[in-house]
């Protein structure tokens, strides 16, 4: 509201299709609206509604969502406020707007097939689709960073529609004929990814055993069910929804003087990270050729939320501490101590960005036990405090 005017506010989103990616932006949209009392109308049609040339009179002050060209050179035409979540659609570069950041998402899940002990990797998206392709650049710059090998393949866009479904099927199944296991997959879509799956089965590979998948977004029921679960990312779409919408509040009161079209500046555009990785069946297991370390990696993963020490993985396993120490350099390039830290870490992460629980709760639940050496350990390894992790993530929460 301002002037004690009421925002009225059009949403396009493509709602009709159920996508986490449509329904989580659409809750965020939401939350904001209704804290700052806008008038927010769904409206698959709102080209229809608006006028050829400017007027005073309009049926919206402001919209958001998934904007097509024809739609934002409208608005350009009227100068009215838009704002994008559309990271491909063709209009990108005339609006500003608020997207995943897919680089950051990339090389999230790729760190994490590394740490598994994996060398060899692929990559599965759908053609077309070019916040997958920014992903799985980033994923596949970062395993050959480490020194391993990448292949990759694609298929359509609507791969999985009907006329598509056996054309997509052998194309995998051909691809994946080139393939050794044990090696890592990220799948851009989970539904490819439940296909993958499906085809890994067909052909006697075990997941993740055989084939390690990570995919590209957390759809819960998707990744989650049948069995093996999949391993995803929380691309923080409800949050893209908010951050949206405030930046589009901003731009109808006036206080940002971007406009649709403007040549004069690069329209803004905001990133937002990913809330987490979900880590599911599919990557639950460590592809090291010593059956010593994979052991330890197993007991870590385990029990890091413990108050575990190296000597004590080294105790669980029978084994000197000297001999595990060494041979976890030789195949991880880092020490026992390393791996708790990073485990924990991780296991902070999704705490500070998923739940509402205190720093000092966290601490303990994760196994660093005092507040202050999960702080110095956390701003030491992640760059930042626990508390300002949390605030990027949950800035309208915290």
């Amino acid at each position: 509201m301002a002037n004690g005017v009421t925002f009225r506010v059009a949403v396009f989103l493509e709602i009709e299709w159920p996508l986490k990616r449509h329904v989580d932006i659409f809750a965020g949209i939401q939350r904001y609206a209704q804290q700052h009392s806008w008038e927010s109308m769904v409206d698959e049609v709102v080209i229809d509604k608006l006028p050829q040339r400017r007027t005073k009179s309009l049926a919206y002050h402001g919209i958001i969502g998934r904007i097509t060209k024809p739609l934002a050179e409208h608005a350009v035409r009227l100068g009215l406020p838009v704002v994008n979540v559309w990271w491909s659609s063709p209009a990108r570069e005339l609006l500003p707007g608020v997207f995943p950041d897919f680089e950051a998402a990339g090389h999230l899940q790729a760190e994490h097939l590394l740490t598994r002990g994996l060398r060899n990797f692929g990559t599965i998206t759908n053609r077309g689709d070019q916040g997958q392709e920014l992903q799985m650049k980033e994923f596949r710059c970062v395993v050959e960073e480490a020194g391993c090998t990448c292949k990759t393949a694609n298929v359509a866009l609507h791969a999985l529609k009907r006329a598509n479904w056996r054309a997509t099927e052998q194309a995998i199944t051909t691809w994946m004929d080139k393939l050794k296991p044990p090696f890592g997959l990220y799948v851009g879509d989970e539904m490819i990814g439940r296909l993958v799956a499906q085809l890994c089965s067909d052909r006697g590979w075990h997941v993740p055993r055989d084939v390690a998948i990570t995919t590209g977004q957390n759809t819960e029921i998707i990744c989650a069910h049948p069995r093996p679960s999949l391993t995803s990312v929380e691309l923080n779409f409800n949050r893209i929804g908010y951050e949206a919408a405030q930046m589009l509040d901003r731009l109808m009161k006036g206080k940002d003087t971007e406009r649709p079209g403007d040549h004069e500046a690069k329209p803004t555009h905001l990133l937002i990270p990913p809330q987490a990785l979900v880590v599911r069946e599919s990557t639950d297991f460590f592809a090291v050729d010593d059956r010593l370390v994979a052991s330890a990696l197993e007991y870590i993963a385990a029990n890091s939320h413990r108050p575990i020490t190296p000597e004590k993985v080294a105790q669980v396993l029978t084994t000197e501490l000297r001999t595990l120490q060494r041979r976890f350099r030789a195949h991880l390039d880092r020490s026992i101590a390393a791996e708790i830290r990073r485990v924990r870490i991780e296991r902070a992460k999704r705490e500070l960005a998923q739940t509402d629980a205190s720093i000092k709760a966290i601490a303990r639940s994760v196994g660093f036990g005092a507040t202050m050496q999960m702080y110095q350990v956390f701003a030491r390894e992640v760059g930042i405090p626990p508390s300002e992790y949390r605030k990027q993530q949950r800035p309208n929460n915290s």
